[in-house]
């Protein structure tokens, strides 16, 4: 479903089109024992399986004090190697998505991608989670193999996305919005995980980058940049009025000055994205609002920038 807002109905019906997405490395292992190949797998897994007897050799991090004082006889914890990978998505709800010139509002294009990115997660057989936020809140969902998990996170998100109203548009701090969500993410996400950050990208301040820097050091992210072709040209010749919601103003996109300046300014927001990215190898992927989201995504690639010599904030 296309327009303004999105439904649950409709983030629902993109779990058929997911199906052929492909955003994941293939190569996961099938089996419990390995061979003479290292595991793909880091550290000894979180998944908690029994208590036994300690034994030599095993590591004295894990033994299990309360059993050993109540049997008073070393025990060791047994944890399973996780086979599932988490994956978090971090989708942006901003009034700076709350627009759009032909199909979609950008933050309905957003939660679109969020939702074909989660249905896919849960096909491969991976553990699905997320943070939903605006310039005053955020919903976070923790990554579980479970389809109830993940019509928890769709309803959140057209729950977010029903917030989104032209009254409120010039009401928040959008910069902080977007800082504030980066760092709970890195807060609660463990070294390893996959993190798809759907957003427009704009109001990014030097926190943002901070916060972002710090994720992509531990974790694989990427960046999915969703556009609107308006944003990229100004409309035909003509005396427009235009709102935010609280203002009104006519332009007159016939001024060839202004149309150049406004490309001028695009183009350059676009460059600067780019060499944030690259600097973080972080890839990146361009959406948008203007045309079908599965189709966009299912023949979309990633596109890996070139390192660049910089140093990293701290």
């Amino acid at each position: 479903m296309s327009g303004a807002y999105c439904t649950l109905q409709s983030l629902v019906n993109l779990r058929l089109q997911a199906k052929d997405l492909t955003l994941f490395k293939s190569g996961r292992s099938l089996h419990q024992m390995f061979g003479g190949v290292r595991s793909p797998f880091k550290g000894r897994g979180v998944d908690f399986e029994e208590v036994r007897a300690y034994q030599f050799g095993d590591d004295i991090r894990s033994i299990d004090w309360r059993v050993t004082a109540r049997r008073m006889k070393p025990h060791t914890k047994i944890f399973q190697e996780e086979r599932e990978r988490p994956v978090m998505i971090l989708l942006d709800q901003r009034h700076s998505l709350f627009f759009g010139s032909r199909l979609n509002f950008k933050s309905v294009t957003a939660a679109e991608i969020a939702a074909l990115i989660a249905w896919a997660t849960l096909n491969h057989g991976d553990r699905i989670g997320g943070v939903i936020f605006n310039e005053q809140e955020l919903q976070e969902t923790r990554p579980k193999r479970s389809r109830k998990t993940l019509m928890h996170w769709l309803n959140q998100t057209e729950i977010m996305n029903r917030k989104l109203s032209l009254a409120a548009v010039a009401s928040h701090d959008a910069a902080n919005g977007m800082a504030r969500a980066l760092r709970h993410v890195r807060r609660v996400t463990h070294p390893g995980t996959q993190i798809f950050f759907i957003s427009d990208f704009q109001h990014m301040n030097e926190e943002s980058a901070q916060h972002l820097a710090q994720l992509a050091r531990n974790n694989e992210v990427m960046a999915i940049n969703v556009s609107d072709p308006l944003e990229q040209e100004l409309p035909k010749p003509d005396q427009y009025r235009i709102t935010d919601g609280l203002h009104t103003l006519t332009v007159n996109t016939g001024r060839s000055e202004l149309r150049r300046q406004f490309q001028h300014n695009y183009q350059q927001q676009q460059e600067q994205l780019q060499s944030l990215l690259s600097r973080y190898r972080i890839p990146l992927i361009q959406a948008s609002a203007a045309e079908p989201t599965a189709m966009q995504m299912l023949g979309s690639r990633a596109l890996t920038p070139k390192p660049v010599s910089a140093r990293e904030p701290s």
